[in-house]
């Protein structure tokens, strides 16, 4: 059950819900708020589950308490922002969120919350935290993912590139280690900064354990992850890395890598490649009549099961779709989609899509856009490794900018806010 549990706390390292037992006290002020003890407590006790659920060693508490502080005060300061924008989550949308999480540990909401209580966690806690983090996401979506965009021209540029250096089937997986600077930092804190990741680079370079000094060490967003960052493709990493990963052999340990947020030092785990993409595509063609106030349902069911019939008798289906598809951009072609890859269509149109033959044209089925009657055209298998590149190349870009970009952000609402410490947290080394 305990492995269940740290399953539904993978959202986030501060949905923790310790219920702290000792009076409590400021152990921070950022700006005009107060970080209490208790929020500080719930955190350590929640990550210290997490990290022996995993089987990592824990740092010593003054250091882990140190690494969440930072969280904290992060947190709040998200939290403050996002008030002051006007970012809210109502319960609906939070109640549907976490319906989403009961799901995908096959559970109820009420088993979700026993399981919850049971191992020692106040659920009404745990909503509020994934309130929160809901409010910092969509913070994150406004100042930073709308604002970014890809141009065709970058992704033409990303696959030369790709290209030339022979590695775009390959991914990388890779650990994280941060020593932060802060902006516009004085050359004795750069010094300072430069000086602390030279040691660790020689400790991870005598053997010790890269997973458990970046959970001591690093200020990287995923430090008490173990500093991993997952499987990423060299258009994932941040610019600085890709000329620097593809040389590194497995399990090898880079230099000081420099950049405007500090020093950085990443390991590569493993590597692997990617096959060629090849899917079964569909072309279809379909009459979509949509509901409204003044038709029921089954009057729709009724009218497209006539228009079947039609057809079956005989009759155009272009035609027919030209004069009655609420489908206006289709209906031109005569309710013509073109050819279907997997994942373009809503679910059960794939599904019933899939079920019939060259030819066959379906009864009518409900999706979300209205009813269908579809009809097959025909069938190919179709290489589509270009567009998925492209597609991919696309995601990658976005994904990049949006944490570089993330990045400085946060580091400048850091260095932007007042921060009084009240609770003796050692600095690290």
């Amino acid at each position: 059950m305990q492995r269940l549990l740290m399953g539904v706390l993978t959202l986030s390292w501060s949905m923790g819900c310790f219920a702290a037992l000792s009076l409590d006290r400021i152990v921070a002020v950022v700006n005009d708020e107060v970080v209490l003890k208790s929020e500080l407590d719930q955190r350590v006790h929640t990550v210290e589950d997490q990290l022996r659920a995993k089987g990592t060693p824990l740092p010593p508490t003054d250091i882990l308490e140190q690494q969440l502080m930072e969280r904290l005060i992060m947190q709040h300061l998200q939290l403050h922002l996002a008030e002051h924008s006007g970012i809210r989550v109502g319960d609906d949308t939070l109640n549907q969120a976490l319906r989403r999480i009961a799901d995908k540990n096959k559970l109820t909401l009420g088993q979700l919350r026993d399981v919850l209580e049971k191992d020692g966690y106040d659920f009404p806690a745990f909503r509020e935290n994934i309130r929160e983090e809901m409010i910092i996401s969509q913070l994150h979506k406004r100042e930073i993912s709308d604002r970014v965009s890809v141009s065709e021209a970058e992704i033409d540029n990303f696959l030369t590139t790709q290209k030339k250096q022979g590695n775009q089937d390959i991914q990388y997986h890779l650990a994280h280690i941060l020593v932060a600077v802060p902006e516009a930092a004085s050359p004795e804190q750069v010094q300072a900064a430069k000086a602390k990741a030279e040691e660790i680079l020689y400790q991870l370079q005598q053997g010790v354990d890269f997973q458990k000094t970046a959970i001591t060490y690093s200020d990287g967003q995923q430090a008490l992850q173990g500093g991993d960052l997952g499987w990423r493709r060299i258009g994932q990493l941040p610019t600085l890395f890709t000329n620097v990963v593809p040389k590194l052999k497995v399990g090898e340990i880079s230099p000081l890598i420099r950049s405007s947020s500090g020093f950085h030092i990443v390991k590569l785990e493993d590597r692997r490649g990617e096959e060629q993409r090849v899917v079964t595509q569909t072309h279809v063609r379909h009459i979509l009549i949509r509901t409204d106030e003044l038709t029921s349902e089954q009057d729709i069911q009724q009218r497209l099961d006539q228009l079947r019939q039609r057809v079956l008798r005989g009759d155009d289906f272009a035609e027919l779709a030209r004069a009655h598809s609420d489908d206006k951009a289709s209906a031109l072609k005569g309710g013509d989609l073109g050819w279907v890859s997997p994942g373009q269509m809503p679910l059960r149109f794939e599904e019933i899509m899939s079920s019939l033959a060259p030819g066959e044209i379906s009864r009518p089925f409900k999706t979300s856009f209205g009813w269908h009657v579809i009809q097959i055209l025909e069938r190919r298998q179709q290489d589509v490794t270009e567009e998925f590149n492209r597609n991919q190349a696309r995601m990658e870009i976005r994904q990049r900018k949006i944490e570089e970009e993330l990045e400085e952000w946060l580091r400048r609402i850091r260095d932007e806010a007042y921060v009084e410490y009240r609770l003796s947290v050692p600095q690290g080394s």
